[in-house]
């Protein structure tokens, strides 16, 4: 019998081969016979579990999609209507709103896991920019799908995001309204929205998700040693031609992986059941009330995940000003690669003033998030914002010197194994 199903799988697959002869090269390219360094840890998780994020975003979305009426007089009763009376509709579109902070956080830490061991330093600069523009594309995807529910916060938020491109000197105010279809957030805004998160920003999504990950394995992955293992010395258990400190991604990382998406899915269950907005930080409570534009709420705020951009827009006075500042905190990231001057990639072998910088780093902007979501009506601060602000840029207009002057240690000439 086990001979039987075999010759048939294997018959099925040589049918398969004929028609499609570059589907099994395509597929070892990329999983059997793409060899990663041996010397991955947890942080070289992150990638893996943003790509469930968005196919859990996808599903969901696709539900959704189908109860939704993106106009001003039905969405919110629309979303409501998922949540009581579709069969798991609340389940589904909480999957959907936890995916989206779930999505951040890992996002986010995948940045400081290139950033910690110079994942964007040559020749990875192409695959630092896709990702940066993944990144982009998920802001403004985020953005429109937060408007969508249509709630206070909604409302609201959208408003002022919007608003700020007033502040451009003679186009500001016929862009606003440009964006928006109308004077005030409404049906003209919800529709456009609507057609940009369900249908085009996330092919454009896909696109570069895609781009990046061909990118990456067209150079080879990088590791926490920092070492070129295409570089190094060849020959395998596998193959005599390959990187001696290389193992195939398929099985060996593809079961870890798996090991660790359960986890992942656990902790995510875990806040879906039990703490769905929590606290206030994925679901706020004014968007839970309906969209009202003659009642503004006392405090208004974007997600978690855009709140260190907010801050910095808000501490400083002029609007032009801020709106130049916000925009130039994500923009510099891009040009990371050229900025760093270090003679080694990864933090592991660099010295305690790089350590220093990049631990301050993530501090300020983790602190600016914190002030991003408060009332902002605290002058000191205010002040503090500002400060963190100076800090955040001169993290990346002094880093060709600080990366220069740092000492350094010595790299092995091979990757060393697991921390």
């Amino acid at each position: 019998m086990a001979n039987i199903l075999m010759r048939s799988a294997n018959n099925v697959m040589g049918w398969f081969n004929e028609r499609t002869p570059g589907l099994m090269p395509f597929y070892r390219k990329h999983m059997t016979e793409y060899y990663a360094p041996k010397n991955f840890n947890l942080w070289y998780i992150f990638g893996v579990l943003s790509t469930v994020v968005l196919v859990n975003q996808i599903v969901t979305g696709i539900f959704l999609t189908m109860h939704f009426k993106p106009s001003a007089a039905e969405a919110f009763a629309s979303v409501e209507y998922i949540m009581r009376d579709v069969a798991g509709g609340d389940l589904i579109r909480y999957m959907h709103s936890t995916g989206a902070s779930m999505f951040f956080i890992v996002v986010y830490l995948h940045m400081f896991r290139g950033m910690m061991y110079g994942s964007y330093q040559k020749p990875r600069e192409l695959v630092w920019i896709l990702g940066m523009l993944i990144y982009l594309v998920l802001m403004a995807e985020a953005f429109m799908g937060y408007v969508l529910p249509w709630g206070q916060m909604s409302f609201w938020g959208a408003k002022v995001i919007i608003s700020l491109f007033g502040a451009i000197p003679y186009i500001g105010n016929a862009l606003t309204e440009w964006i928006m279809g109308d004077y005030l957030p409404g049906d003209a805004t919800l529709n456009r929205f609507f057609a940009l998160h369900v249908i085009a920003l996330p092919l454009v999504l896909l696109l570069l998700v895609v781009l990046h990950i061909g990118a990456l394995h067209e150079v080879g992955s990088n590791n926490p040693d920092g070492v070129d293992i295409k570089k190094g010395p060849k020959g395998n258990r596998w193959d005599p031609n390959k990187p001696a400190d290389g193992v195939p991604f398929h099985p060996y990382y593809t079961i870890k992986d798996m090991f660790f998406i359960g986890c992942f899915l656990i902790i995510a269950a875990f806040i879906v059941f039990f703490a769905p907005a929590f606290g206030g930080w994925f679901l706020e409570h004014d968007n839970f009330s309906e969209a009202n534009r003659l009642v503004t709420p006392p405090h208004i705020k974007p997600v978690w995940y855009y709140t260190p951009y907010y801050a910095m827009l808000r501490v400083v006075p002029h609007k032009l000003s801020g709106v130049i500042v916000m925009f130039a905190a994500i923009a510099v990231l891009f040009v990371l690669p050229w900025l760093d001057r270090a003679k080694v990639r990864s933090y592991r072998y660099r010295g305690k003033l790089s350590w220093a910088m990049l631990l301050a780093f993530a501090v300020s902007f983790i602190w600016l998030g914190k002030i991003g979501a408060g009332p902002g009506t605290d002058p000191v601060e205010t002040w503090i914002g500002r400060a963190l602000t100076a800090f955040y840029f001169l993290f990346f207009i002094t880093m060709p010197v600080w990366t220069k002057i740092d000492k350094t240690k010595p790299v092995p000439e091979r990757v060393t194994m697991h921390d």
